[in-house]
């Protein structure tokens, strides 16, 4: 209790207040720490008040010895109550050292929006995502027009990339891709043949196994299946390339040095897609058809020249047609994709990602769509 009292009095004489003709004054003697005890503001706030409260507050810290945040504390307790009396301020006084804290703490103006949010009705949220979806689909119209010119500017030679960027994406879609092509595509041979044979076994006609996995394979499966893993590999990779290069500034530096990020980065992608998706789903066609061979020489007691011969009869130019159309459409619908995203990235790590889900998700529904309609397409001019 002796201590406490020692204390209490230590605390009393470092805060004095002092009325004069220019306002109040304030006196800090002593050490303002927090271990020394803090004086009652009680009489200052009171100060503040009354009627009518003193025109001016002043500070004087010549006895001041030493001070840690306490100090500062009750000087930003102190203030705020004179600017809600009124009071105008000379803040002069203080140490440096608290003036250039206060400044600091009061550099950024208090937030006013961290309570809750009120829950929008439901006619808001439609209309919210409705104008999101408005431009949405407003910048991918702005950013196919400028794919096409920047395509426009390849054919008469204007485009600004580099060749060894070409040739590391067309390598990247190629032969990398092979092993994995392989084994989903001779996969999918297997199924078809496999599938098909529970049926047609009951006629008899299991020879139609060869008609069923060509025909599929060419027109349908080879082009959607290469697709399929495009959009999952190369698709993903060009948007987390492009998102990353925005992540570190390199687009807006390209765009500094006047080269266009759409010419040296998207076309260049684009393109090789373009150019090796048909090649993969022509060579997809030949191992799904390989798979379904393996499945009816193995279960169906088929020879491999009955098997092939059969597959060669049914097969002709314009199955394999379709399908390489698909394929290279599919094959600029995935890069367009995958750059867009990555040109949307954000300027974090965690966009990245949710730029590269995003490329492949959009990946995948633009070639469903595009399968679909152009199915439509051949139906409709009997081809």
């Amino acid at each position: 209790m002796a201590e406490d009292g020692v204390r209490l009095e230590q605390a009393s004489r470092l805060l004095e207040l002092r009325d004069g003709a220019d306002g109040l004054t304030v006196e800090l003697a002593g050490p303002w720490t927090t271990a020394a005890g803090l004086p009652d503001s009680a009489e200052l706030v009171r100060r503040f008040s009354t009627q009518p409260p003193p025109p001016r507050l002043r500070f004087e810290t010549g006895r001041l010895t030493r001070w840690d945040s306490s100090l500062l504390v009750f000087l930003e307790r102190s203030l705020g109550d004179a600017q809600r009396a009124g009071v105008e301020v000379d803040a002069s006084g203080l140490p440096q050292g608290v003036r250039r804290l206060h400044r600091l703490a009061n550099a950024v103006p208090p937030r006013t929006d961290t309570g809750g949010t009120k829950a929008e009705g439901w006619l808001a949220r439609i209309g919210h995502h409705a104008l999101s979806v408005s431009a949405g689909v407003q910048e991918a119209a702005t950013f196919v027009g400028d794919v096409t010119l920047g395509f426009a500017r390849l054919l008469v030679g204007r485009a600004r990339f580099r060749l060894t960027d070409l040739i590391t994406a067309l390598a990247d879609c190629g032969h990398r891709a092979l092993p994995i092509v392989s084994l989903i595509s001779f996969l999918t041979g297997m199924i078809l043949a496999f599938v098909g044979s529970i049926q047609l076994a009951a006629f008899g006609a299991q020879i139609f196994v060869a008609n069923l996995v060509g025909i599929g394979m060419a027109v349908e499966m080879g082009a959607l299946m290469t697709g399929i893993i495009m959009a999952g590999r190369a698709g993903a990779a060009f948007a987390a390339q492009i998102g990353t290069m925005q992540v570190n500034e390199e687009i807006d530096a390209l765009r500094t040095t006047g080269i266009s990020p759409i010419d040296f980065l998207v076309v260049p992608r684009t393109l090789s897609l373009f150019i090796m998706t048909p090649l993969l789903s022509l060579y997809a066609v030949f191992i799904g058809i390989l798979g379904g061979a393996v499945i009816g020489t193995l279960m169906l007691d088929l020879s491999w020249t009955g098997y092939l011969a059969q597959t060669k009869s049914v097969l002709n130019l314009t199955f394999f047609l379709k399908g390489l159309i698909k394929a290279a459409v599919f094959g600029v619908l995935i890069g367009m994709a995958g750059c867009l995203r990555g040109m949307q990235c954000g300027r974090s790590a965690q966009a990245v990602g949710v730029v590269t889900t995003s490329a492949v998700v959009t990946s995948l529904v633009l070639i469903v769509v595009a399968d679909a309609t152009l199915t439509v397409i051949f139906d409709a001019i009997k081809w």
